[in-house]
């Protein structure tokens, strides 16, 4: 059973990538994601969900990289490790 739980938001939809995760796509990949967002923007306006445009839909309009989400500092790529330092993250 589905609930209706208000209007969808353009963040329900987005699917973020730091600039390490989007390095691993390759261009077909990179071109489904911009497609499915874009898309996903010009529904939502055409359903009369008025937003203010998106920076990561700017960035694709003009071909740009659109990382929105930078590493966090417990985010490890493989073989890296992370310690703890004096309260601070180090990799």
């Amino acid at each position: 059973m589905v609930s209706f739980k208000g209007p969808v938001s353009f963040a329900d939809v987005t699917v973020e990538f730091s600039r390490e995760e989007w390095r691993h796509l390759d261009s077909a990949q990179r071109s489904l994601y911009r497609d499915v967002m874009l898309e996903n923007y010009l529904t939502l306006l055409s359903v009369g969900h008025c937003i203010t445009k998106p920076e990561v839909i700017f960035k694709l309009e003009q071909g740009a990289e659109p990382w929105m989400v930078e590493e966090h500092p417990n985010h490890t790529l493989p073989g890296q490790s992370v310690h703890m330092v004096q309260g601070a993250w180090e990799k």
